[in-house]
């Protein structure tokens, strides 16, 4: 870079020189009016401001000066895909600032992967509104060992034994709710809220079985929209009232409440050795058994997890599951109606795979055996993903590449989108095309590229229940339903709430098949 540049670290100490001589004669002056004094303050910070962004920006693409004070806020508020792609664009990493919070982004594959496996440089971030709406105590927010423990209690619940015993749970969750769509007859309207409430219940009631009404359950539902709306990157940081983060925090209060009500419910419903029909049984009965074990083996009693850990916990399995799954399923209804050899591909599968016993019950098994099901959801996920970026933060400096080191305390953030259109692993990355998983594709063969979930240490542990869990509801509906997508010229953009959806809103009609078990 030539020496001209006002990235050249001469330039900026000659700045910062600059303007401590301009404060220090401002305010030498003996006849300097109280306005000039502090107009000149004021100028100097500004100044001083724009060195501390330039010193920390270096060479980096972004914006080649910080809007005083607020930086990208606007952007950050009122967040655009198009806008995330030019930073991707810009270069394998690129830079904003807001606020007094310096922003450091990489787009590429190999540096996020980097990004989510370096814990000695960097740990997850959280968004200011976040510990206030989860609370400070939430086991998310633990890091080290304690995380890693904390992570191996909770396996349990996500085993292929505890995946079974959700399927039959979210059958009946799909079947109730597909009512409720050909109720409609046949209405076109958008179904993207249609596809979020399928989801939020289906999750309700797999993480807390029936212990709650269903009027509980639509209020918590309803709720939830408030915790939804007020994790943002950037917001308002004191939860005043009539601010997203305090109606958020009311909500989450609400919640709480009626889940530690459910689990008081399940813990004698388990002490009385009832059957598991809920992941909130499974992590009971676990829980007894382990100390039942320890008791008899003569070995120290494992830590136990009071009523508010345990609802805070599976709280923060919602707030995983529900905004990201919702996506992911609309984008699924939306293509495959899209696509109809996609859709008609998907209903044979299920066809052969029934054909002895048209009428199965849904179960863990008849999805392992649907291959090509599998494949579709992939590429949705793949194609649309439902987590564009995850926000970390550095710990230390680090010279993440020979020519840049991140400062410590700077956000960093690994993104999703670029790797899973890498056109190297995924030839016409824009096409939705399920056979490039298949045995004939290449998509397999660049895991590193899938990081759908995450990577390294806090990968997400719902992963195959996202995944069955989208497997099944597009199953059921393939046999049960014939859907139709009307396009608009919105339907391909992408609007970003929380995480991604069609503009449009996903405009459908659906209608019953005639004979679920036949073509």
């Amino acid at each position: 870079m030539a020496s001209s540049s006002i990235f050249d670290p001469r330039t900026l100490e000659s700045a910062k020189h600059t303007i401590a001589d301009f404060i220090k004669t401002s305010f030498a002056q003996p006849k300097l009016s109280t306005t000039t004094v502090l107009c000149s303050a004021v100028v100097g910070l500004f100044a001083y401001e724009q060195y501390i962004y330039l010193n920390k920006k270096k060479g980096l693409p972004g914006p080649q000066l910080k809007i005083p004070i607020i930086g990208a806020f606007m952007d950050s508020l009122y967040p655009t895909f198009e806008g995330y792609m030019a930073k991707w664009k810009s270069g394998e990493l690129s830079c904003v600032s807001v606020f007094d919070r310096f922003v450091v982004i990489a787009s590429t594959c190999d540096l996020s992967r980097k990004i989510l496996n370096a814990p000695v440089y960097a740990e997850p971030a959280v968004v200011d509104s976040m510990k206030h709406i989860l609370c400070a105590e939430n086991w998310v927010f633990l890091s080290g060992k304690s995380h890693v423990d904390y992570r191996k209690g909770l396996n349990v619940l996500f085993t292929r034994k505890a995946l079974g015993i959700y399927i039959p749970i979210q059958d009946k969750v799909y079947k109730k709710h597909f009512d409720e769509w050909l109720s409609l007859k046949g209405e076109k309207t958008q179904y993207q809220l249609y596809f979020r409430e399928i989801n939020m219940e289906s999750s309700l009631r797999v993480f807390m079985g029936s212990y709650m009404s269903d009027e509980v359950a639509s209020r918590i539902s309803q709720e939830y929209f408030n915790i939804t709306a007020a994790l943002e990157l950037v917001n308002f940081p004191i939860p005043l009232p009539g601010t997203k983060v305090y109606k958020a925090i009311q909500s989450r209060k609400y919640i709480v409440k009626h889940f530690i009500e459910s689990i008081k419910d399940a813990r004698v419903r388990m002490a009385k050795n009832g059957p598991i029909e809920s992941m909130l049984d499974a992590w009971l009965r676990s829980m007894l058994d382990g100390e039942a074990e320890c008791i008899q083996n003569n070995k120290p009693i494992p830590r136990k997890f009071d009523d508010l850990e345990v609802a805070l916990t599976i709280l923060t399995f919602l707030f995983a599951s529900q905004d990201a799954t919702s996506s992911a399923l609309t984008w699924a209804f939306q293509l495959t109606a899209d696509h109809p050899d996609v859709l008609q591909k998907i209903r044979d599968e299920q066809i052969k795979l029934r054909e002895a016993n048209p009428d199965q019950s849904l179960s863990l098994e008849l999805m392992e055996e649907s291959v090509y099901l599998r494949q579709v959801v992939k590429e949705v996920l793949r194609l649309r993903p439902p987590v564009l970026m995850v926000p970390y933060q550095t710990v230390r400096e680090w010279p993440i590449t020979s020519s840049y080191t991140i400062p410590k305390g700077s956000m960093v953030i690994p993104t999703t989108y670029p790797a899973l259109h890498d056109p190297v692993a995924y030839p016409s990355p824009d096409s939705f095309d399920p056979d490039r998983w298949g045995p004939q594709g290449s998509a397999e063969k660049y895991p590193k590229n899938f990081m759908v979930f995450g990577n390294g240490p806090h990968h997400c542990l719902g992963k195959e229940y996202a995944i069955m869990h989208l497997m099944a509801t597009l199953a059921e509906a393939s046999l049960k339903l014939n859907w139709t997508h009307y396009r608009t010229e919105k339907s391909d953009d992408i609007s970003i709430f929380a995480t991604i959806y069609p503009q449009d809103g996903c405009i459908m009609s659906f209608e019953p098949r005639t004979s679920p078990a036949s073509v």
